[in-house]
């Protein structure tokens, strides 16, 4: 609260100090120069409440998700081997992970619209029990604004809050996506554009993967199995498609990957295997993502969906959805668990038996 007041008193001072005197005067005589430097300040003096106004609301947004997480009893999973997928506060679509190690590492995996944030921190602190957390890799799966603005805003305006050691992505150039006229790759060159300028202030952390790479992240043992193909000009399927071992248990993430690069893994032998997984993330929220061929092959035990409800029901007003088809799928191949992010943040842990938090 106390800070609140600061910034209230701070505002108004600068205001009283900014704002013009109100004795009559006579009007200047304007010129294009003038009126451009007023544009400016115009501009500048937006641009300052702007963010100001933002400072404000995620000031109350951090008190309002604090209580929130308190209620919904997050556990605290450092040094454990853990998922968690975190519910949209909003109910809308996007991909948000949290994962833990047995060995002190953390990762993130997307993180959602922008608004998502200020929930995300809080989640990341209960997590953690880190009062400025860090997450030694977070992975951006493809470009679009309900997976990465979270990321963009932490890594431009909450670096005090949160720390990352690598960011890790296989974007493709922001041009390749500029000279499609769809509104898909407008939204993926926007947010190559965003990224490459925000990236500018930490180069050093920014890592590119492709198909075949394999490392580790303490205890999590990583494989890639697809990355951006220019073959498949849908941002979607410039997803990462990546398998995770973690304790006891493999686990498929794949974006918002479509049929074109889950064919494309499906038509190599080696990868195709390596499909075979314990739990697997479902593609672009169980809709119109991978085909029921690619989860087959993975033929989990376990399915996350980063889901929201009318995406589940197919309930949307104006949108016919394939999830009844999808879910009929995973119901044949015989899944014996469902993880849903639209009935709240869920937590699974890795060793032994699989288990809700």
């Amino acid at each position: 609260m106390k800070r609140f007041i600061s910034i209230i008193l701070v505002t108004v001072m600068m205001f009283a100090c900014s704002a013009p005197a109100f004795a009559v005067q006579a009007e200047p005589e304007q010129t294009a120069e003038s009126v451009a430097n007023e544009e400016d300040g115009d501009c500048a003096f937006i641009a300052f409440f702007d963010k100001l106004f933002a400072k404000i609301r995620a000031f109350f947004n951090s008190i309002k998700y604090y209580f929130v997480i308190k209620k919904e009893g997050v556990p605290n999973t450092m040094n454990k081997n853990a998922i968690h997928m975190l519910k949209s506060v909003e109910d809308a679509i996007g991909d948000s992970f949290i994962i833990t190690t047995e060995d002190g590492k953390v990762i993130a995996i997307d993180g959602g619209y922008n608004f998502e944030t200020d929930y995300f921190i809080q989640y990341l602190k209960a997590v953690t029990g880190q009062a400025v957390p860090k997450i030694d890799v977070w992975f951006l799966t493809h470009p679009h604004t309900d997976h990465v603005q979270v990321f963009n805003e932490v890594a431009e305006n909450r670096t005090s809050q949160v720390k990352f050691d690598k960011v890790i992505h296989h974007y493709a150039p922001y041009e390749y996506y500029a000279a499609i006229d769809s509104s898909d790759a407008a939204e993926g060159a926007e947010m190559i554009a965003e990224f490459n300028r925000i990236s500018k202030a930490f180069p050093e952390k920014v890592q590119i993967i492709n198909d075949g790479d394999v490392f580790d992240i303490g205890a999590a043992k990583i494989t890639v199995l697809y990355t951006f193909d220019p073959a498949y000009p849908i941002v979607n399927d410039s997803s990462l498609i990546f398998r995770m071992e973690l304790g006891e248990k493999s686990i498929l993430f794949t974006g918002d990957a479509a049929v074109s690069a889950g064919n494309k893994v499906l038509a190599n032998p080696e990868y195709k295997e390596l499909l075979d997984c314990d739990i697997c993330k479902m593609s672009h929220h169980g809709q119109a993502g991978v085909s029921k061929e690619f989860y087959e092959a993975a033929v989990p035990e376990i399915c996350l969906w980063p889901t929201p409800s009318w995406v589940w029901n197919n309930s949307h007003e104006s949108l016919v959805l394939l999830t009844p088809e999808v879910r009929a799928w995973i119901e044949e191949i015989g899944v014996e668990k469902n993880y849903l992010s639209w009935q709240g943040s869920q937590v699974i842990y890795t060793d032994k038996t699989i288990e809700k938090g």
